[in-house]
């Protein structure tokens, strides 16, 4: 029998168009994990509301660090310690001297080497209301000791910010921006910091604009992340530095697309480094592998520009990112694969105004924090021994 032309050209006609429009795969379905609230004790001093702001763990250990807002209006600084993350106690804090920005600060950002803590905190104040800075290691003693430092160290007329910490085998390092750029600060013992400004490859040249978000610490160095605005363009591309000493930096380029990219998070999974930030309208991951940055996948929505990824965290599972959109806070599990899974959270985290979330990871243990501007709140959970971002 002779089939004709026309019908046979229909069918295949037809299956070409069913393949084009085959609906993808189903996205994996979200992580619902069993979350338990978690008490902080007081902070030593007056009654007031605790205001958190980052967590960290190492060695064994795990910190909290915020302050106290009490019924006058001011604030100082906290700490909290725990060794399994459902226990905790206060740090004893050691401020220079009474009445100083650093006995009024709020500690908003935490690094961890060996189970020892260092923070830094900002209370605003002066002629111009700009930050006053501060930073702080543990003593011998184990109290939470504000450095001595002056005040063009981490402010002046040069300044921008100071952003994040991190310790390491070759010591302590902290990331931010000045006029001039990039900036690192080094430091042997978290004891004594000095600034890095103006230094070739990190600073802004005729290439463009540079900005440092965070840094990592390693066995090699330094890596820090942050971005490049080109001349002539309002987006930004991802950039990393490299650095075996804190003095001397190599680039490391993203990769550059016509959209906006950012690093703005970076730790290590399995002694690989992985940043995550922002790509485009997704938030978007990457692996620093043989001297270059690989994709490591896109999840979420930004929502719009003021987007931003709140906390990276390494765990067994893989690695967690803590993201905020317009509106609320996100969590998300991903996978040396590039895969990534939705992590419900005990609620919604409202992300607006002042609000604050961290996240902090060991084995399998995850430790969240959250402070929406009226109610500080912590949780912890185990994530099941069979879950991966690559299983779901």
């Amino acid at each position: 029998m002779r089939l004709n032309r026309g019908i046979v050209a229909g069918a295949v006609l037809l299956a070409a168009l069913a393949a084009c429009t085959q609906a993808p795969p189903a996205p994996p379905k979200p992580l619902r994990p069993s979350w338990e609230p978690v008490s902080l004790p007081p902070a030593p001093g007056a009654p007031g509301r605790a205001l958190l702001r980052d967590a960290v763990t190492c060695g064994g250990r795990w910190f909290v660090v915020g302050g106290v807002l009490d019924a006058a209006g001011a604030t100082r600084p906290a700490a909290w310690t725990s060794g399994d993350g459902r226990q905790w106690a206060t740090v004893t804090l050691a401020p220079l001297r009474p009445g100083g920005y650093g006995e009024l600060s709020v500690l908003y950002a935490a690094g961890c080497a060996d189970g020892r803590l260092a923070a830094i905190g900002a209370k605003s104040g002066g002629a111009h209301g700009n930050p006053r800075v501060s930073s702080w290691y543990t003593a011998p003693n184990g109290a939470l000791t504000e450095m001595t430092a002056a005040y063009v160290l981490y402010g002046g007329n040069d300044a921008v910010n100071v952003a994040r910490i991190a310790g390491g085998p070759r010591g302590w390092g902290i990331a931010g921006n000045r006029k001039a750029g990039a900036a690192f600060w080094s430091s042997p013992d978290a004891t004594d910091f000095a600034l890095h400004e103006g230094v070739p490859e990190l600073a802004a040249d005729e290439r463009g604009r540079t900005a440092a978000a965070d840094v990592l610490a390693g066995d090699g160095g330094w890596l820090l992340v942050g971005s490049l605005t080109r001349p002539g363009r309002v987006d930004r591309d991802a950039l990393g530095w490299t650095s075996p000493d804190g003095l001397t930096w190599s680039r490391v380029p993203g990769p550059a697309t016509d959209g906006y990219e950012e690093f703005q998070r970076v730790t290590r999974v399995d002694g690989v480094p992985y940043a995550a930030g922002l790509r485009g309208d997704v938030f978007g991951a990457w692996r620093l592998v043989d001297g270059g940055w690989q994709d490591a996948g896109g999840f979420g929505a930004t929502g719009g520009p003021v987007a931003r990824v709140a906390g990276l965290a390494p765990a067994d599972a893989g690695v967690l990112a803590l993201v905020a959109d317009e509106l609320r806070f996100g969590l998300w599990l991903g996978s040396a694969s590039g895969r990534w899974t939705g992590v419900e959270l005990p609620g919604e985290l409202p992300a607006r105004g002042d609000a604050a979330a961290a996240v902090a990871a060991a084995g399998r243990r995850v430790v969240l924090l959250a402070d929406d501007g009226v109610n500080s709140r912590v949780w912890i959970m185990d994530l099941a021994p069979d879950v991966t971002a690559s299983s779901r």
